[in-house]
């Protein structure tokens, strides 16, 4: 693929041990569908993709907490979590499935080969939590202690409330999440990746590529405590078999397993993109997005191109507390998609996404969400389908936009507006918070338009201004059905098919147009967004 013309885009693929839930469609995997449809919408070339992350261990131990294989687990809800994603219309070009992929295993074996032949990964013996009633070493969703950097409960090998890693025998009273029991430390030999050797390069990297300040903090403050290593093998039996001599019965560990299988999702065939992605993730995940992925393409392949850029939400939470899958807090997407739709779970989420700071989700809000769809949206289109009806049978008036002077206004208005929503939808200004919020403005100033106006049928000799106006109001509403594609595109392609235009039109201010003259306007009786 040519890198001139590619938009490569990721989300992080997500781990199996739950379906999805509203936490992490307001996070990477509706925003990245955004950007995508935006990027279509301007006749690019886009790649969107992701997968499934079945070797996460929190999958096995969610298997041994409910009595099921890690296998089952896996499958069972990794086919709720595509079915999610379909259902929400997030459109993924391709999609990794790491236990059905041929040579998946393979490729990921050979890239951490590489690594350690080179002298880029190395042997370390470290103090290491083990269960002793379980008869298992611990790692990552296996035990659970304080973070040696904040403080706060933390999982092993990483820390979700201040994104740093830890190498799970620094945790602070460590102890078994299977049985509960508390660990001890054993030496353990495994393989590290040291992040010194890095330091420069990444600096280079993160001075060059936009991230949010939480992110670009995070970075700077592992700089400048000194760049750790990073064990990236464990003791297991989940997940890709290590094949370097002596280890065999360790696993790798899942997070250096995602980096070559994000050049898998970009070119299966020869593993090298040949862009660098836009990249969705939520802000917990940061620093491998950020850190240790970076160097281990640096190591792979020093001329690799890198990410373009870092698109990081917040934590989005539920009644106050973090969504959280393992803990099983949470209100699932399938079950939202089901009450509220997607044109209801999309409008909100991204009305009330995570950007820079953390928000809260109340179990009202898709209800309200699509209310407010009804009550000001689809209220608008229905007054003018109703107009248009009595007043030229459902045909698009010959009339060009007009309106006593207000039409110039209106339209000097919406094509500031344009502007600014190209903005809010584009890598550089991407920010959903500030497009919904555009798209519902451009609504209001239809239907406002449309109140005022609708006076000038009282006047004798009003009817060509009463139709100027109704068509200056048909200009809106075509304008809405492109520039909403990306947020809610569902209702947009409903309203673009009832108006009579490709639903693939560009977000500008071309489309503040009303269909040609004479159109037969296919006009619904049911709410256009919501249904």
């Amino acid at each position: 693929m040519s890198a001139s013309t590619l938009t490569w885009i990721t989300a992080t693929p997500p781990t199996p041990n739950g379906e999805l839930h509203v936490g992490h469609m307001a996070g990477p995997y509706l925003a990245a569908d955004v950007l995508r449809r935006f990027t279509l919408a301007e006749r690019e070339r886009v790649l969107m993709t992701s997968g499934l992350d079945d070797h996460q261990s929190y999958v096995a131990v969610r298997g041994e907490l409910d009595g099921h294989t890690g296998e089952e687990v896996a499958d069972i809800n990794g086919e709720r979590i595509t079915r999610g994603w379909e259902l929400a219309g997030a459109d993924f070009d391709r999609l990794i499935a790491p236990r059905r992929d041929p040579g998946y295993a393979e490729f990921v074996q050979a890239f951490f080969q590489k690594l350690y032949d080179t002298g880029v990964l190395v042997p370390r013996t470290r103090p290491l939590p083990y269960c002793v009633s379980c008869d298992r070493w611990l790692y990552e969703a296996y035990v659970s202690g304080g973070c040696p950097h904040c403080g706060s409960s933390s999982s092993g090998n990483a820390c979700e409330p201040c994104g740093r890693p830890n190498d799970c025998g620094d945790l602070i009273d460590p102890h078994c999440v299977v049985c509960g029991a508390t660990a001890e430390l054993r030496p353990q030999t495994r393989l590290y990746l040291p992040l010194a050797p890095f330091a420069d390069r990444l600096a280079r990297f993160w001075r060059d590529t936009p991230m949010p300040p939480h992110l670009r903090a995070l970075c700077e403050r592992m700089l400048g405590d000194g760049m750790p290593e990073i064990a990236v093998s464990h003791p297991s039996e989940w997940g890709v078999p290590v094949t370097v001599p002596g280890f065999e019965d360790q696993r790798i560990f899942v997070w250096f397993e995602m980096a070559p299988g994000y050049l898998l999702q970009c070119d299966p065939d020869s593993a090298r993109p040949g862009v660098g992605p836009v990249q969705f993730f939520g802000f917990d995940n940061g620093y491998f997005h950020a850190v240790l992925f970076p160097a281990l393409f640096m190591a792979w392949d020093p001329e690799m191109p890198l990410a373009r850029a870092f698109v990081v939400n917040e934590f989005y939470r539920l009644e106050g507390k973090k969504f959280s899958t393992s803990r099983r807090h949470a209100v699932w997407a399938l079950e939202a998609l089901k009450e509220g739709g997607a044109d209801a779970l999309r409008f909100h989420v991204l009305r009330d996404r995570p950007n820079g700071r953390q928000t809260n989700f109340s179990r009202g809000d898709l209800v309200r969400a699509r209310e407010h769809l009804d009550t000001v949206w689809n209220d608008w289109l229905n007054r003018l389908v109703q107009a248009l009806r009595a007043e030229t049978g459902g045909v698009a008036p010959a009339q060009r936009p007009a309106g006593a002077g207000g039409w110039e206004l209106l339209e000097a208005r919406l094509t500031r507006l344009c502007g600014e929503l190209r903005e809010a939808y584009s890598v550089e200004g991407f920010d959903t918070r500030r497009a919904v919020d555009l798209l519902d403005e451009a609504v209001r100033c239809g239907a406002d338009f449309g109140h005022v106006h609708r006076h000038e049928r009282e006047r004798p000799a009003g009817r060509d201004a009463y139709r100027a106006a109704l068509s200056g109001e048909l200009a809106v509403a075509s304008a809405l059905a492109a520039w909403a594609a990306p947020v809610v595109p569902a209702g947009a392609a409903r309203l673009s098919e009832a108006l009579g235009w490709d639903p693939a039109r560009r977000v500008d201010a071309a489309a503040l147009a009303p269909p040609p003259a004479g159109t037969v306007l296919t006009l619904p009786d049911g709410p256009v967004f919501g249904s």
